[in-house]
Order: structure tokens, then C-alpha cells, then sequence
């Protein structure tokens, strides 16, 4: 049980409690009500807004789509007065731009330029937009006008700054492959920058605005001209410098002449005709009889036409560049190959003119003309590669003109060569064309000068040998294929010449002066193949040919060594009486050694009255033979002299004993010397 005061203090505090949640529940009450208070107020107050919101929209929205409007309008009536302006000064582009037209554009390009865009551009809305107005066609009349000024313009500055390249620039320009530097410094200016940019945006504007191809016609036609009539000048100073002065070279580079060209870099053109070229000219000339200085004619004739050949490959390469700049580029091949025609042909002209007079040459068997067709087919052929990287692009015909005159003149060069080998094979045997004296004949000495020149030409003269070869091989011949053509081809040149010397050998009556004749002749041709290379070249297929000449040459002198034996016969010691020393010669035998002693004498005088005209040019040849003949007869004189020059065979024994064996010597020592 609970003590009553206990349950007495448990009731007043859950009486406590319970008004304390009494007055709680009440404030929440009160709250209620305020807060439902607030919350229709809210309302009342948001519906108000709401309404007066709705009514503010329904009165601004009329507002701002009337400004919207408004504002439309006004940016149509901006954009119509700006279009109606742009449209208004169509209609002034003819009178604005009339008199700059009229006027022209030189001097003034970049403002002509700017009044045939506005002219260009009224043109186009006039076509688009009032294809019937009276203005399109003025603004149409003034647009061709002023391109047919631009055209005249261009025509004109092409005219009056296109210049030909000078001959002695040309040459520089040639032998800047000499020297990289020099070559720098001879860059050809065809036209001055300034001129050149304003042809280059003339060319640009006709192209893209005037829709012409016409100025590329003019743009070939004045640089062919020019490009012709610079390697006509260089021609031209070639012979005018040789008349004058013989040196047709460029005064800028002097002493720049090179012996041989070589592949590129090419050596300075022209070069190749040295002396032994003009001395064999100047030997088939005067066999032939044509004028003196011919010969040097030619080399000029061949000096200027190498010269020109380099010089066209120099000069179209820099034509090239300056038309790069100034046609299109879909244009430039085409254009390029109408430019350089007109100089291209003329050099295929010459060359067939070339090849024309030594066809004509060689059936009159003057080969010194035939020879300038190797320096120029050379040239030529170095410059092959440099002509195709030039004529890239162009047509066929043109990449075939050079090829055509190198099969031309291979062809004419190979027939020369085989002409002039039958030539010497059947040079007749002309009794008064033949040297009284022994001496090396004329025809040898051609034919050997001849074969020497070939030396200078090894790859030419085998090129032209190995294309007339019909083999499978001779398509694609080696360098060795063509030297071994040429060394056979020289081997039968001197085997034609030996055969021929035979055969001339036997118009002289007296067997000696034939030995001399064949001695003489074969000795030079040894000598003249050993002091060239031409005995390497003969080696290649005969190797035994140096051998061969020597055993030619000996036997030539032991024949000639037999026309003595008809005097040292006479006091020949087996032909001579015997008789016992001290006991008197009986009239047989005296007469006997007398017959001996004149005989041995009569010889003497008539072989070396005789020989001494005869001639042994080669001095180390003419004293061994000598020296082996007075050894001979001193030695066979000096015996019998010995023997019988105190025997009592007469009463006058200086009518028998007319020399001593040293004055034999003196006068053998004196044959084929005609001075003596």
C-alpha cells in the first residue's frame, strides 16, 4: 500500500502535468488559428497579384509586339536604303570608272585593277538582276574595253622589256658550269621585278576575270622571237669575232677555252677541233684541192653550233622559269613548247644541214667535212640528258628532234667511217702521185691523222659503229662492245692501207726504192700508233700487231740491204782469184781485180748518186740503217783492200783504187740526205 502522503504528492504533480499539457494544447490552438489566419490572407493576397499580373500581361504584350514590329520595319527601310545605295552606284560605276579606263593602265595597274573589279561586279548584277537595261550594256562595253587595255598592256611591257640575251652573256652564262659562283653571278633578268609583277597579275586577271587565253599566244610568240634571235646573235658573233679576231669567246672569261667536254658539267662548248684536227683537214683539203682557210671555217661553223646548242638548253631552262611565274600552270607545258619551236627547229635545221654536207662530203671523199659531224654528234649526245629534263612536258614531236638528228648523224658517221676505210682500201696507184724519194705517201699520213683523230672521239666513232650492227646486242651496247667495234674498225683501216701500200710499192722500178717506200711507210704507222693511244685500241683484237709492223719493217730493210750486194759482190772474197804471195800475176788475173776494183767503184757512185735522194725521214731509222751498211761494206772493202791494194794488178792503181775504207764510210754516211 501507498502511503497517503506519497499518493497525495503523485496526484498534485500529474495535476501539475496535466495543466501544463492543457495550456500547451492551447497555445497550439491559438496558433492554428493565426497560422489558417496568415494562410487565407496569403491567398487573398497571391490571387490579387495573380490578377493584377494578368491584367499587366494582357496590356504589355500588345505594346511589345507593336515595338517588335516597329523595329522590323525600321531595319527593312535601313537594309532597303543600303541596298537601294549599293544598287544606285551600279548605275555610277560606268561614269565613275570611265576616264581611269580611258586613260589606261599603265603606270597605274593597281588602280585600274581596282576599277575592272567595281566594272565587273556592276556587269554581274545588272545580268542578274536587269538583263535588259541599257546599263549593262555600257558597263559590258567599258568591262571589254578595259580588258582589251589590259591585254595591250601586256602585249606592250612584254614588247618593250624583253630584250635579246647578249652573246657574250650567253657565253658567261654557258660557263658558269665551270664555276658555281660565276654562275650565281650570271643569272639572266629577262625582265625587271617590277615589270614582271605587273605582267604576272595582268596574266592572273585575264585569266581568272577576262576568261582570254590570247595573251599566251602574244607571251610565246614575243619570247620565241627573242629566244631565237639570242642563238642567232651568238652565231653571228662567232663568225664576226673569228674574222676579226679568231677567238670567239666570251672577253668576260678569257682563257676559259677547255680542251675536251665532258658529261656535266659541260666544259665550255666548241672546243674540240685542235691542231691535228686542222692539220688533217688542211692534208685532205689540199688533196682534194679546195680553198686554203676552209677548214678553219669549219671549226667555226662547228664551234658555233656546240655553243649554240648549250646555248639553247641555258636559255629555255630560264624561259621556263620566267614562264612558270606569269602562265598557269595547266598552260605552261603547252605554251612552253609553241615558245621554243621556232629556235629548236633551227638548230634541227642546221644539224640536218650538217648532215647533209658531209652526206654530200662523202661521195666526194672529203672527209675533213665529215669530221665536224663527231664533235657536234658528242655534244649532243652530253647534252641529251639536260635536252629531255628541258623538253619534259612537251610533246612527242618535239622530245623527238633531237634523237632524230643524233640517229642522222650516227648514221652518216658510221658510213663515213666505212667510206673512208674503202677509200683507203682503193686509192688507186697513180704513178706520178707517187714520192719519188721513198717517203712516207700521202695517203699514209691521212689515214693515220685520221685514226688519231678518232682517239678523240672513241665513244662517238664506236656509238656510230655499234648502230649500224644489226645484232640482237647492238640494241643495248656496252662502252667495251663499241671499243672493241672501233679497234676492229682501225685494225681494218690499216690493214686496207698495208694492203694498198703493197700495191703502190710496185710502181717503182727499182726493188730498193720500193723496200724504202714500204720501210718508211710502215714506220710511221708504228710510230704514230705507239706515240697515241691507238696501239692499246689496236690491241684489243691484235694483240700481236705491234710485233707484226716491226717484222714488216725489218724485212723491208734487208731487201733493201740486197740492192748492195751488186757492189759488194764484186769484192766479195769468194768471187776473188787466189794467187801465192811474191809470184807475178798472170794478165787474167790482173784483169781480173781491175774488173773487181771499177766494178766495186761504178756501184758505189751510182748506188749512193742514187739513194742519196732518197729519204728516211725518221732519224733514229735512217742512221741504223746506214750505220748496218757501212759496216757491211768497209767491212767487205776493207778485207779486200787489204788484199789487193798492194798487189802490182796495174800501173795506175789510182785509177782502180780511187777510196779508202773511211771515205766509203763518209759517203754511205751521206745517203737519203738530199742536202748533202
Amino acid at each position: 500500500m501507498i502511503p497517503p502522503q506519497e499518493a497525495s504528492a503523485r496526484r498534485r504533480e500529474i495535476e501539475d502535468k496535466l495543466k501544463q499539457e492543457e495550456e500547451t494544447l492551447s497555445f497550439i490552438r491559438d496558433s492554428l488559428e493565426k497560422s489558417d489566419q496568415l494562410t487565407k490572407n496569403m491567398v487573398s493576397i497571391l490571387s490579387s497579384f495573380e490578377s493584377r499580373l494578368m491584367k499587366l500581361e494582357n496590356s504589355i504584350i500588345p505594346v511589345h509586339k507593336q515595338t517588335e514590329n516597329l523595329q522590323r520595319l525600321q531595319e527593312n527601310v535601313e537594309k532597303t536604303l543600303s541596298c537601294l545605295d549599293h544598287v544606285i552606284s551600279y548605275y555610277h560605276v560606268a561614269s565613275d570608272t570611265e576616264k581611269i579606263i580611258r586613260e589606261g593602265p599603265t603606270g597605274r595597274l593597281e588602280e585600274y585593277l581596282g576599277s575592272m573589279a567595281k566594272i565587273q561586279k556592276a556587269v554581274e548584277y545588272f545580268q542578274d538582276n536587269s538583263p535588259d537595261s541599257p546599263e549593262l550594256n555600257k558597263v559590258k562595253l567599258l568591262f571589254e574595253r578595259g580588258k582589251e587595255a589590259l591585254e595591250s598592256e601586256f602585249r606592250s611591257l612584254m614588247t618593250r622589256h624583253s630584250k635579246v640575251v647578249s652573246p657574250v652573256l650567253i657565253l658567261d652564262l654557258i660557263s658558269g658550269d665551270d664555276d658555281l659562283e660565276a654562275q650565281e653571278d650570271v643569272a639572266l633578268e629577262h625582265l625587271p621585278e617590277s615589270v614582271l609583277q605587273d605582267v604576272i597579275r595582268i596574266s592572273r586577271w585575264l585569266v581568272e576575270y577576262g576568261r582570254n587565253q590570247d595573251f599566251m599566244n602574244v607571251y610565246y610568240q614575243i619570247r620565241s622571237s627573242q629566244l631565237d634571235r639570242s642563238i642567232k646573235g651568238l652565231k653571228e658573233h662567232f663568225h664576226k669575232s673569228s674574222s676579226s679576231s679568231g677567238v670567239p669567246y666570251s672577253p668576260a672569261i678569257p682563257n676559259k677555252r677547255k680542251d675536251t667536254p665532258t658529261k656535266k658539267p659541260v666544259k665550255r662548248p666548241g672546243h674540240e677541233h685542235d691542231f691535228r684536227v686542222k692539220h688533217l683537214s688542211e692534208a685532205l683539203n689540199d688533196k682534194h684541192g679546195l680553198l686554203a682557210g676552209r677548214d678553219d671555217m669549219l671549226d667555226v661553223e662547228t664551234d658555233a653550233y656546240i655553243h649554240c646548242v648549250s646555248a639553247f638548253v641555258k636559255l629555255a631552262q630560264s624561259e621556263y622559269q620566267l614562264l612558270a611565274d606569269i602562265i598557269p600552270e595547266h598552260h605552261q607545258k603547252k605554251t612552253f613548247d609553241s615558245l621554243i619551236q621556232d629556235a629548236l627547229d633551227g638548230l634541227m635545221l642546221e644539224g640536218e644541214n650538217i648532215v647533209s654536207a658531209a652526206r654530200k662530203a662523202i661521195v666526194r671523199h672529203d672527209f675533213s667535212t665529215v669530221l665536224t659531224v663527231f664533235p657536234i654528234l658528242r655534244h649532243l649526245k652530253q647534252t641529251k640528258p639536260e635536252f629531255d629534263q628541258v623538253l619534259q612536258g612537251t610533246a612527242a614531236s618535239t622530245k623527238n628532234k633531237l634523237p632524230g638528228l643524233i640517229t642522222s648523224m650516227e648514221t652518216i658517221g658510221a658510213k663515213a667511217l666505212e667510206d673512208f676505210a674503202d677509200n683507203i682500201k682503193n686509192d688507186p696507184d697513180k704513178e706520178y702521185n707517187m714520192p719519188k724519194d721513198g717517203t712516207v705517201h700521202e695517203l699514209t699520213s691521212n689515214a693515220i691523222l685520221f685514226l688519231q683523230q678518232l682517239l678523240d672521239f672513241q665513244e662517238t666513232a664506236g656509238a656510230m659503229l655499234a648502230s649500224q650492227e644489226t645484232s640482237s646486242s647492238a640494241t643495248s651496247y656496252s662502252s667495251e662492245f663499241s671499243k672493241r667495234l672501233l679497234s676492229t674498225y682501225i685494225c681494218k683501216v690499216l690493214g686496207n692501207l698495208q694492203l694498198n701500200l703493197l700495191s703502190k710499192s710496185k710502181v717503182y722500178e727499182d726493188p730498193a726504192l720500193s723496200a724504202i717506200f714500204l720501210h718508211n711507210n710502215y714506220n710511221y704507222i708504228l710510230k704514230s700508233l705507239e706515240k697515241s693511244e691507238l696501239i692499246q685500241l689496236v690491241a684489243v683484237t691484235q694483240k700481236t700487231a705491234e710485233r707484226s709492223y716491226r717484222e714488216h719493217i725489218e724485212q723491208q730493210i734487208q731487201t733493201y740491204q740486197r740492192s748492195w750486194l751488186k757492189v759488194t759482190d764484186y769484192i766479195a772474197e769468194k768471187t776473188l782469184p787466189v794467187f801465192q804471195p811474191g809470184v807475178k800475176l798472170r794478165d787474167k788475173e790482173r784483169q781480173i781485180i781491175k774488173e773487181r776494183f771499177k766494178g766495186f767503184n761504178d756501184g758505189l757512185e751510182e748506188l749512193c748518186k742514187i739513194q742519196k735522194a732518197w729519204a728516211i725521214p725518221d732519224t733514229e731509222q735512217r742512221d741504223r740503217i746506214r750505220q748496218a751498211q757501212k759496216t757491211i761494206v768497209k767491212e767487205t772493202y776493207g778485207a779486200f783492200l787489204q788484199k789487193f791494194g798492194s798487189v802490182p794488178f796495174t800501173k795506175n792503181p789510182e785509177k782502180y783504187i780511187k777510196y779508202g775504207v773511211e771515205q766509203v764510210g763518209d759517203m754511205i754516211d751521206r745517203l737519203f740526205d738530199t742536202s748533202a
